[in-house]
């Protein structure tokens, strides 16, 4: 039924970010709409009972970006968010019989790099050590809006003077952050913009430790180890306390819905209304700018803010009428990268992986973390090799999650979740021998290639799944509404990150259109579960007063 109603601001998206950005707009007195368009809240951050008894993290599955700033000023702890830590964190079985396990136990990470080498086990602390320099020095800066300091043509966006003022402040800040880093920081520079690869082989020697660090690399990204850019999402990975220590990744008990829960029982507190299955149709402008929002079922709301959560071509392309975007940005929006390889594939079990290099009876510790599947640097890109052609990778490199290691909340007694993110799956897959290949009709029999993938670290995986969901780039896609399947809402590579997210003259959440803002991972900082683009986009739009 056709609904109507005025609002300070509506948010597009029920997304973690979207419910963020709602809560604090709300706790600064403002009338809030959020419109989902799914049954369910919290965007790619949910959980589904898939079968009965298994309550699923369907996509995103651990935490640790998320800011402890948010959590504390939401009071999201005291409303239900409780994050489980993984110790040891990481597990990588090997051909040859042997294994890595790594976690934030010093001694335990010599222990076991000691066995591939004594030079990488002295090594890897101070690695650590850099990587986390770094990341402090550059973590203020996602905390609030990237600054403009490209000389944009006027008749691109004209810039006020408190604007060039705070965007110069927060440069100067970078700026002394940087030089806070004194001798390390040409390593900094290199963390930035360079390839991983590199960078890996120059600290370690021993494959097994180079392999296991690189998958944080790839993970979400169409890049290659060996391609420049992907340094920075390795660096990306160690941000964030949400797991209990910087770099430390965590399960939310539940399931990765909890955190929807609890923001949506914050929203709710402070009036926030929430509607589910309210897919956005249109967003309405006048000759003022944003005027309010058109949904599928012929509801009418009106607002004079309107607060996307979701990607810049459904904002721009889909939902706005081009012809009130300026020609340049409409192009610039044009040029915006959703290249994606991921897929994800969710199985129940019967029971944990027994490792034949390391077997068990029952959950083990190395079942608590990250256990890959990806024994070399070599296998790695050679993944990556087969998906710029069109091919989902032969052999895929598999970050595997069990958290009823660590979570019984979320399975029936005895049985398991297993999840398997994958690289490499392209989302434009390359024509077969008898024409166009869809990945409806392929995603199955890669999901089969997976399995078997693990099968060869850990045989009894087969016969004891019970049920299996494979989500290829295309349902990422169709059901949480990426473009491209790309789960970051456009790649991160340093021509699409800080003042060039979205777009390089419109990184501050601000768009061509009056009232208009991004509060999606498509705005800075990006992708990932840190709600900092929530709290972001609510900062400016306050500090904006255009009610």
């Amino acid at each position: 039924m056709a609904r109507h109603g005025k609002y300070d601001c509506l948010i597009i998206g029920g997304g973690h970010n979207g419910l963020v950005c709602a809560a604090y707009l709300a706790k600064a007195g403002r009338k809030v709409c959020v419109l989902e368009r799914r049954h369910l809240l919290g965007g790619c951050a949910t959980t589904e009972e898939l079968w009965p008894g298994y309550k699923v993290s369907t996509a995103a599955y651990v935490i640790s970006l998320f800011q402890t700033q948010i959590i504390r000023e939401l009071a999201l702890t005291e409303n239900g968010l409780k994050i489980l830590p993984r110790t040891p964190s990481s597990f990588t079985p090997l051909p040859d019989g042997r294994s890595l396990t790594l976690g934030p136990d010093a001694a335990m990470c010599e222990r076991e790099i000691s066995k591939f080498s004594m030079r990488d086990a002295t090594a890897y602390p101070r690695y650590n050590e850099l990587l986390s320099r770094v990341a402090a020095a550059l973590e203020p800066t996602l905390s609030e809006a990237a600054p403009d300091p490209l000389p944009m043509p006027e008749s691109w966006r004209k810039i006020g003077l408190g604007k060039k003022l705070r965007d110069g402040k927060k440069l100067w800040a970078m700026h002394g952050a940087l030089k806070n880093l004194g001798d390390a920081m040409p390593e900094a520079i290199e963390l930035l913009t360079a390839a991983a690869r590199p960078i890996l082989d120059r600290w370690f020697e021993s494959d097994a430790l180079k392999a296991t660090l690189a998958t944080d690399a790839i993970i979400g990204a169409f890049t290659s180890i060996s391609s420049p850019g992907s340094a920075y999402v390795l660096l990306h990975h160690v941000m964030g306390e949400a797991g209990g220590a910087r770099g430390v990744w965590g399960y939310v008990e539940g399931g990765m819905g909890g955190l929807a829960d609890s923001l949506e029982k914050v929203c709710t507190q402070l009036g926030v209304d929430i509607r589910r299955e309210s897919p956005v149709h249109a967003i309405h402008t006048d000759k003022s700018g944003v005027s309010g929002l058109g949904l599928i079922d012929g509801s009418q709301l009106e607002a004079h803010v309107v607060a996307s959560s979701v990607d810049a071509n459904l904002t721009f392309k889909k939902m706005l009428d081009p012809a009130v975007l300026p020609d340049d940005f409409r192009a610039a929006v044009n040029r915006i990268d959703y290249a994606s390889a991921s897929a994800k594939v969710n199985l129940a079990l019967s029971e944990p992986p027994n490792f034949t290099c390391l077997p068990s009876t029952g959950v083990m510790p190395h079942h608590h973390g990250t256990m890959h599947v990806g024994p070399t640097m070599d296998y790695i890109d050679h993944a990556y090799d087969d998906a710029k052609y069109g091919r989902p990778s032969v052999n895929p490199v598999l970050e595997i999650t069990m958290p009823t290691s660590v979570d019984r909340t979320i399975a029936p007694e005895g049985k398991h979740i297993l999840s398997m993110f994958v690289q490499y799956a392209p989302y434009d897959l390359a024509d077969g021998p008898d024409g166009p290949t869809s990945w409806d009709d392929v995603k199955e029999s890669f999901a089969d290639r997976c399995v078997a993938a693990l099968a060869e670290y850990a045989p009894n995986v087969p016969a004891a799944i019970e049920h299996r969901q494979v989500l290829s780039p295309l349902d990422l896609e169709r059901v949480y509404g990426l473009t491209g399947g790309n789960i970051m809402q456009g790649a991160m590579g340093p021509h699409q990150l800080y003042c060039f997210r979205p777009v390089a003259g419109w990184a501050d959440h601000r768009t061509p259109v009056p009232g208009l803002y991004l509060c999606g991972a498509a705005s800075h900082p990006g992708g990932g579960v840190m709600g900092s683009c929530g709290r972001n986009a609510a900062t400016e739009i306050l500090r904006d007063k255009s009610w």
